[in-house]
């Protein structure tokens, strides 16, 4: 058995500082430990859109200047079956993953949830084999009030597309704050696990909140313990993007004042993971 260390592999997400100039946020890429980055769209960030403004070649530019690369593009705005344009954008960058919601009916249970996901799997299918051809591989979050959502619905996805290039970007914070139960569902989706967000539920994030409270998303701050859930990591030998996150009220702005302070506090969070990580 490989008994080398485990070590979480980071990804910045651009929204983390709201809706500030990409030149502004890439440069922040090594400084959190990574050398990838997520852009993310407009309600939560704009750099999706930034990208559009600069040009491909401008945006090019930025990320090598930097040394970083494009690892995710994320677009619940565009939806599962609207992927095609980023297919193509996400192959011209080497990005490995594309990130969007479901689709479907909600509030579903047992037999009838089944049968929703596995229409939605079928749906998927063609987009599936887009993504084959492209290189990169579709994540499906599970969201509140959504189709997928629950641990059956994100298994029962995994069974019925039964694909590398489709998996979960599975967000603890939609769960239960039960960290026994994320870390069985991170053993029972092993290789169907395409994302991990390093986030909880807290106290939430669709209230103001002090900011205190409204940081207790983040990893090390709020109750959910993260030892479980990295041993289940480490179990499936998970080397998938690792993503440290919270959603800040109103959406679009930084999680913090300035950019030293986000990036200050998302590597608070990094070490509070490597931390654990070494001992699981």
């Amino acid at each position: 058995m490989n008994e080398r260390q485990f070590k979480l592999n980071y990804i910045l997400a651009s929204c983390m500082y709201g809706t500030l100039p990409l030149a502004e946020i890439v440069p922040e890429v090594k400084q959190i430990g990574s050398e990838h980055i997520d852009i993310w769209p407009r309600i939560h960030g704009n750099q999706r859109e930034q990208v559009t403004s600069m040009g491909n070649a401008a945006f090019a530019e930025l990320l090598a200047i930097h040394g970083t690369g494009l690892g995710i593009s994320t677009r619940f705005d565009l939806g599962p079956l609207g992927l095609a344009e980023e297919m193509a954008f996400a192959q011209e960058f080497g990005a490995s993953l594309i990130v969007s919601g479901s689709k479907g009916a909600k509030d579903l249970a047992g037999e009838e949830l089944r049968a929703a996901v596995a229409d939605f799997a079928e749906t998927l299918k063609p987009h599936i084999a887009a993504a084959e051809k492209h290189g990169i591989t579709i994540g499906i979050e599970n969201h509140g009030s959504a189709l997928i959502e629950t641990p059956d619905s994100m298994k029962w996805l995994i069974e019925f597309t039964d694909s590398p290039h489709l998996g979960i970007a599975l967000a603890p914070y939609h769960l239960p704050d039960d960290a026994q139960l994320v870390a069985q569902l991170i053993e029972d989706l092993g290789p169907g696990l395409a994302l991990f967000y390093a986030w909880q539920h807290g106290m939430g994030c669709h209230k103001k909140l002090p900011k205190e409270q409204e940081l207790m998303q983040m990893p090390g701050r709020g109750t959910l313990d993260f030892t479980p859930i990295l041993s289940a990591l480490k179990k499936i030998n998970y080397s998938g993007w690792t993503e440290i996150f919270m959603h800040p009220v109103p959406r679009g702005i930084p999680i913090l004042d300035s950019i030293a302070d986000v990036t200050d506090e998302i590597n608070r969070a990094r070490h509070y993971l490597d931390e654990l990580a070494q001992i699981v």
